[in-house]
């Protein structure tokens, strides 16, 4: 069913292909943008970084609500947790500056500079690979959230003890850090199951709302598409045989998870009707046909964050499929 979607099939996918695995250089035209952009992705790389190594304070939390009245117990998890909670600050402010990127980027290739996705996407291949870039992050962000219970331990400890030196009034070295209206913002962030997920969701939906003289077929026409080429290039072996890594597997399985979820976010019926330009069907078999511990994490975000999954109108056997 991808084939509502006007390929000139071998050239275009090989085209695309090669320029995300390559380099893509952005042409005049996309410079502005890309160099925008490139500046949130030349940071991405370290926050997964940083997200990877965060072990938490868990030890010193629990000896320190074992023994209330250990003073130095209490300021030792204290001294854990604060920095760990500038971390958990930096992470949420990186997904305010993430969603910033995508708006430019829906903005460029959703233009009405070109006639179709297809087009946009050939001719705009820079901005298309940053747009894939960032979807990888989003899932390998949320992936490594998923798995780390003691994010939003160290941060619930943190607001608890805050509040109790403040009615102490104990001056609380490391509150300049967090206010109490960004504490319930970072809070909600990290109550999230995908957090950034959920952040480019928004900003997708936001980018149609906003711009409301674009045809939301220039936002949902891109995201199929780019669903499109991914599936095609994960179960053609032809190309398939051309990933060097499975680095790069784990790229496109990212990228199509990303894509779906998005456009099933701002599709009026989302991407499981039958009306939708996305072959589910298709993309849901080539994540079950990759290692199963791989692909885990992309069909739970399929699960649980996809907006339209549990409608009357999903069919049944794509239900079955995500059971």
């Amino acid at each position: 069913r991808g084939e509502n979607i006007r390929f000139t099939p071998l050239t275009l996918l090989l085209l695309l292909f090669l320029s995300w695995l390559a380099d893509a250089q952005p042409t005049e035209a996309e410079r502005e943008v890309w160099e925008q952009v490139d500046v949130v992705l030349k940071d991405a790389k370290g926050i997964l970084d940083e997200l990877q190594a965060y072990k938490g304070a868990g030890q010193e939390i629990r000896e320190a609500i074992q023994n209330p009245s250990d003073e130095a117990l209490q300021e030792q998890a204290w001294a854990a947790v604060v920095p760990l909670v500038g971390k958990l600050k930096k992470f949420y402010e990186f997904s305010q500056r993430l969603e910033a990127a995508l708006h430019s980027l829906l903005g460029a290739l959703t233009s009405e500079t070109y006639s179709d996705p297809t087009q946009h996407l050939e001719r705009e291949q820079a901005l298309a690979k940053q747009f894939a870039e960032i979807l990888h992050f989003t899932l390998r962000f949320d992936e490594l959230k998923m798995t780390n219970p003691a994010i939003q331990n160290d941060f619930s400890y943190y607001r608890r003890t805050l509040s109790r030196m403040r009615i102490n009034n104990v001056p609380a070295e490391g509150e300049n850090e967090v206010n109490n209206e960004l504490a319930n913002r970072i809070s909600l962030f990290y109550a999230d199951a995908t957090p950034m997920l959920k952040t480019l969701s928004d900003g997708t939906t936001k980018f149609v709302s906003e711009n409301k003289n674009l045809p939301i077929e220039n936002t949902t026409d891109c995201l199929s598409t780019m669903a499109s080429v991914c599936k095609v290039m994960l179960e053609t072996p032809e190309y398939r045989s051309r990933f060097t890594s499975e680095e790069t597997v784990s790229f496109c399985l990212r990228v199509m998870v990303g894509v779906i979820i998005l456009y099933d976010y701002v599709h009026p019926v989302g991407a499981f009707a039958k009306s939708s330009k996305i072959d589910m069907k298709g993309c849901i078999k080539v994540l079950k046909d990759q290692p199963p511990n791989s692909v885990e994490g992309l069909l739970n975000a399929l699960r649980y964050t996809t907006k339209h999954l549990n409608d009357d109108s999903t069919n049944k056997t794509i239900k079955s499929m995500l059971q």
